[in-house]
């Protein structure tokens, strides 16, 4: 490849924006109120009774909000992304009360998912498929780059689409914490590919992300597929696009002719580099806390606060799952290296759930001894640091990309959950008793978890789930069950948390000042520690079965809420 005509040269990968790119978006008119109807619904669940023409009016002011924030990253040098927290929390429900905002940013990735698929309707843009396939013929790998704020929801609408398995690597930016037209997320997304941004096609719709994100990176060719983004940047930009097509129809025939050798004729057509006359397009018609522990409202009613693993359900190995989880890693990794192959994978799973044990254990000891915050994992020092310790760079960078839906595809693959005996009745009690109910779990994915919930048929039942994986904190630390409470808008006096594992639901219960703390048998703890637990008075009750609570929870008076 020369630099005297990049765009006529075989791409060793091609690097494509999502929105714009490999789909047209649209705005749905009514998707704002639906989606604060879905918000309303889920807050419901909690029983918090939501306004929704107030949910109605948050959501607007904070998608205009981040419209203006968007617009000034693309100034900046080396942007990141915000956290899925930071965009409910901060901007989408930053006008409603602590509860409510409190429950919508423990279950942001979810919420996200409601966004992106309620606002938009997304339509595969004419070509791409057959440039997919020109590609997939010439072995050049494609891999996507997309500043998203759910790339979730992104991997989700491919799928329904038929094409969640055309990508060698997809790189968001919600995922990766880098944001275009920051170079490294194009960096990160050719090294998954194999190669260098120097010897990519990087295909975009506008001009402030993604043309000067491509000239930092250094990209090969830098080429547009014209939306409705492309010809009115917000502010003046100082860069071009080597080419402009009409859709990627264009691309597949530039793609073709690089690849028999012969100049492809690209659109010449002009694009505005200079200020609109109009300024920039115009926009679509929690509580304070201090090291990640949330202040709490006033006291209210009862709630119950609720462990996942051990409680909610039971796991046992499931070896078939692992085989197919240890499979589909082995392709997504594969490549020009002698690739781990499905023992391979197993043997480094393995490996990582020992290097996972020895961080939870070095992190309680520093919580115990300096007061730290107990640290949960991050997915991409789990999967890149750990895991993919001594693979290829290429390999960690697809694992780097890759890190958050690969860990929500491990959490529901690493053992099999059934259901315990009794959980139905004491879910469906509290919900006729006016309880809410709280899940808190230390967990490697709370996507899983909410998936398990959902495959048990009792996720209507559940009004939120806090996460460790999403909070960034781990049981014992309390901020996970102060989050709960905030959520439940609970009185920790009249609240029960019910867990199987003393030293850390006990323990994390009794600092948030619950006073009801009872431990299930029949989970990770042994009989004899439960019993010390209980003689010691860190755990107030000792229950066989899940379902034995309900007496206990129906003995304490519920009084009218705050």
């Amino acid at each position: 490849m020369t630099p005297l005509a990049p765009i006529w040269n075989v791409p060793d990968a091609l690097l494509l924006d999502f929105g714009g790119v490999i789909f047209q978006t649209r705005k749905d008119r009514a998707g704002k109120r639906r989606l604060a109807e879905a918000l309303a619904a889920r807050l419901a669940r909690a029983e918090i009774v939501a306004d929704v023409d107030r949910l109605h009016a948050s959501v607007d002011a904070g998608l205009t909000a981040l419209k203006h924030w968007k617009h000034a990253q693309s100034r900046r040098r080396l942007p990141r992304e915000l956290a899925p927290r930071e965009i409910v929390g901060d901007f989408l429900v930053s006008d409603l009360d602590a509860a409510s905002r409190a429950l919508l940013t423990a279950e942001a990735s979810d919420v996200l998912v409601d966004v992106t698929t309620t606002l938009s309707e997304h339509e595969v843009r004419p070509g791409i498929r057959e440039l997919l396939d020109l590609a997939d013929a010439h072995g050049i790998p494609v891999g996507i780059v997309s500043n998203a704020h759910s790339g979730r929801s992104h991997r989700i609408v491919l799928e329904t689409h038929g094409l969640g398995e055309r990508f060698v690597v997809q790189c968001y930016s919600d995922e990766v914490g880098l944001r275009k037209p920051h170079p490294g997320i194009l960096a990160l997304a050719a090294e998954a590919c194999g190669t260098t941004p120097d010897r990519c096609w990087y295909v975009g719709d506008t001009q402030d992300r993604d043309v000067v994100a491509g000239r930092r990176a250094g990209a090969a060719a830098v080429i547009l597929t014209r939306s409705h983004h492309t010809d009115d940047p917000p502010f003046a930009i100082d860069a071009a696009a080597d080419a402009v097509y009409e859709t990627p129809e264009g691309l597949v025939e530039a793609l073709r002719a690089a690849v028999a050798g012969t100049p492809a004729v690209a659109s010449p057509d002009a694009v505005r580099t200079t200020t609109p006359e109009s300024g920039p397009p115009a926009a679509d018609s929690a509580a304070p806390a201090k090291n990640g522990v949330v202040v709490l409202e006033p006291a209210g009613g009862p709630a119950l606060l609720i462990d996942h693993g051990g409680v909610i359900s039971l796991s046992e190995p499931a070896p078939a799952l692992l085989d197919e989880f240890a499979d589909w890693l082995s392709r997504l990794l594969a490549g020009p290296e002698r690739d781990p192959d499905p023992d391979g994978v197993r043997d480094l799973i393995t490996r990582t759930r020992a290097s996972h044990r020895a961080f939870k254990s070095g992190a309680a000891r520093r919580f115990v001894e300096d007061d730290a915050p107990l640290a949960e994992v991050d997915p991409v020092e789990f999967w890149r640091d750990w895991f993919g310790s001594t693979l290829s760079a290429r390999q960690r960078a697809v694992l780097t990309a890759e890190a958050h839906d690969i860990m929500a595809r491990y959490g529901r693959a690493k053992s099999r959950r059934t259901v315990r005996s009794g959980v139905r009745d004491l879910l469906d009690s509290c919900r006729a008793q006016g309880v809410p109910v709280v899940v808190v779990s230390n967990t490697v994915s709370g996507r899983a978890v909410r998936a398990e919930c959902a495959a048990h048929g009792i996720d209507h039942l559940i009004g939120a789930s806090v996460c460790s994986d999403e909070a960034g904190v781990r049981k014992p630390d309390s901020t996970l069950v102060r989050e709960a409470l905030l959520i439940a808008r609970a009185d920790p006096a009249r609240t029960w948390f019910l867990g199987d594992k003393p030293q850390n639901d006990a323990v994390a219960a009794r600092a948030a000042g619950v006073a009801h703390r009872a431990i299930v048998r029949g989970g990770a703890t042994p009989d004899v520690d439960i019993d010390a637990a209980l003689a010691s008075g860190l755990a107030t009750h000792v229950v066989d079965e899940p379902g034995d609570l309900i007496a206990l929870i129906s003995a304490v008076p519920a009084a009218a809420r705050s």
